[in-house]
């Protein structure tokens, strides 16, 4: 028989995604995200939850752009130490020595070393008065390494070693 567990439920995306952004001043940042799910396929649309006091929320307010990117193994220190640092006290992109391309739909920059880069507009901002806000966000461009790629050229999921 299953319990009843008195804490809240919270169901793990796979994989693990990275979100990086701009903000007007510039200034490139990246964070973990733990909230994060397709929307819909047609029009391709996806949906980030960020707490509204940390840093990337501001620069995706204001930026109305992210990129999602998709982490391997391998990846596992830097993608901590984004999670767990914040870009107001420091350039995380120098501290890791992150190499990115600029995005050719948004100005959000895309993690080289992350093998799935999706550029997003925001399309609406979802405030929940939960911990997390949500934003619903229109994929603009996917950037994939062909290692990932099948015969005719979809993404072959038995070849993705994510985090």
């Amino acid at each position: 028989m299953k319990k009843n567990i008195n804490s809240g439920m919270a169901i793990f995306p796979t994989p693990n995604l990275l979100v990086s952004c701009r903000g007007k001043n510039g200034k490139n940042n990246a964070l973990a995200v733990g909230f994060a799910c397709n929307v819909s396929a047609n029009p391709p649309m996806v949906m980030i939850g960020i707490v509204p006091d940390h840093y990337s929320y501001e620069l995706i307010k204001e930026s109305g752009e992210f990129a999602i990117n998709i982490p391997t193994k391998g990846f596992e220190q830097a993608f901590y130490y984004l999670g767990t640092k914040s870009g107001r006290d420091e350039d995380k992109f120098v501290a890791l020595n992150l190499k990115w391309t600029e995005g050719s739909k948004v100005k959000a920059p895309l993690l080289d070393d992350c093998p799935i880069s999706a550029e997003c507009k925001v399309i609406k901002l979802i405030e929940t008065g939960g911990d997390h806000n949500f934003f619903l966000g229109s994929v603009e461009a996917v950037h994939c390494d062909e290692a990932w790629l099948d015969e005719n050229g979809n993404l072959d999921f038995s070849k993705i070693a994510t985090l």
